[in-house]
């Protein structure tokens, strides 16, 4: 989903700029001026509460915008993106807006600025006043408005400029020449942001094959819970050898663990198209914690693939590969095995229900050789990823 902020100061050209940016991205307009009117307009109950209170001088209070910004959200849930027009004005609003998008599962693209030189931007008003006959765009008006503009939107620019969300945009030239550089900036933010995909599925369905296979074809960086955990194993760390206590015991690892590993393995990623979860998250929690991070990474779950194995053909090949050298410290006995699967089955249908709930979940056949799953794996997801990402 492409959601834009986009602020301009009077005279800018905004308002061409808004609907060309409409037209070619295919978003839904959102101006809390326009949505105001037509409240009122249509005389709703928040359209007469709104209409009271500027009848009196009175600013409409946010509470209020928030309540016809998020029934203009829900509406339009399934649209491309949102323009944002003039909004957020505040730093309180700018919060909201981050709120709200998060109901969506979604979260800005970006602010873009127009930035016109003021003497530019008087002599476009003053000749549109000329030209319109307005009486009240006259100079010295002129000025206090550009005042107003910058008070108020200074802390809304520095909020998306921390974040590295915030794009000037030179706003001189023809309404095409401006157009030009506005599609550059938004097809960058497009081509950058990440795509992240889950793959979850029995023990021994092969996700964690599948997976490297996917990840390494499509310039993905590959997570696999289990192999960071087995590495630890493997250097004799100390958390290495309560992990393996635990394995043979058939007790989970803790979350704490978990997390410190992926974070750490998250951060050492550079230049790939987004990560591929193996085994990450297994259960709700994780799910909510694994959100998190990548939403202070400005970017989310894409996609989640349920590689879907029959649990006695996974209990066959984990009894076969249990007589092996590539034997895991989990898989090897039966009771392990079982208490594995039995696991699974508890936990993950939390995590299943609510991506499906997100319709975020696809689930592919896992039955067949390695390369005719990775064949069936690869379409689907391909075709999948081109989907969130026009949503995105």
């Amino acid at each position: 989903m492409l959601n834009i902020a986009f602020f301009g100061p009077p005279g800018s050209g905004k308002g061409t700029q808004s609907k060309l940016l409409l037209e070619k991205y295919e978003l839904e307009y959102i101006s809390t001026g326009e949505i105001l009117r037509d409240e009122i307009s249509r005389q709703t109950s928040l359209g007469i509460t709104a209409k009271a209170l500027i009848e009196k001088g009175q600013l409409v209070p946010d509470e209020l915008v928030v309540q016809l910004l998020e029934d203009k959200l829900t509406v339009n849930s399934d649209a491309n993106g949102f323009l944002f027009d003039g909004f957020p004005r505040t730093l309180v609003q700018a919060y909201i807006l981050e709120g709200l998008l998060l109901k969506l599962n979604a979260s800005l693209s970006c602010m873009i600025s127009l930035d016109v030189h003021q003497d530019e931007l008087i002599r476009r008003l003053l000749e549109r006043a000329f030209i319109q006959n307005r009486s009240d765009d006259v100079e010295h008006i002129i000025l206090e408005r550009f005042k107003e503009y910058e008070t108020k939107t200074l802390a809304v620019v520095e909020f998306y400029k921390s974040r590295g969300m915030y794009v000037s945009v030179h706003g001189t030239g023809t309404a095409k020449e401006v157009f030009e550089r506005v599609e550059n900036v938004i097809d960058s933010v497009v081509k950058v942001s990440s795509q992240n995909v889950v793959l979850i599925g029995r023990p021994g369905s092969g996700k964690g094959t599948q997976g490297e296979i996917f990840a390494q074809k499509h310039n993905f960086h590959y997570i696999s819970t289990g192999e960071l955990l087995l590495n630890e194993i493997a250097k004799g760390t100390d958390t290495g050898k309560d992990v393996k206590r635990l394995y043979e015991n058939g007790i989970s690892v803790e979350d704490e663990t978990i997390i410190k590993m992926v974070e750490m393995e998250m951060s050492q990623a550079h230049g790939n198209r987004g990560f591929i979860f193996k085994g990450f998250p297994r259960t709700l929690i994780q799910t909510y914690i694994l959100e998190g991070m990548l939403r202070r990474m400005n970017t989310s779950i894409s996609l989640v693939v349920y590689l879907d194995v029959p649990m006695l053909e996974c209990f066959k090949r984990l009894s076969r590969r249990s007589q092996t050298h590539d034997a895991r410290p989990y898989d090897k006995t039966t009771d392990l095995i079982i208490g594995r699967m039995e696991e699974f089955e508890t936990k993950i249908n939390a995590v299943v229900k609510y991506f499906k709930k997100q319709n975020k979940l696809v689930r592919v056949n896992g039955i067949g050789t390695t390369d005719e799953v990775a064949a069936r794996l690869d379409e689907i997801l391909v075709r999948s990823l081109k989907k969130t990402r026009r949503r995105d």
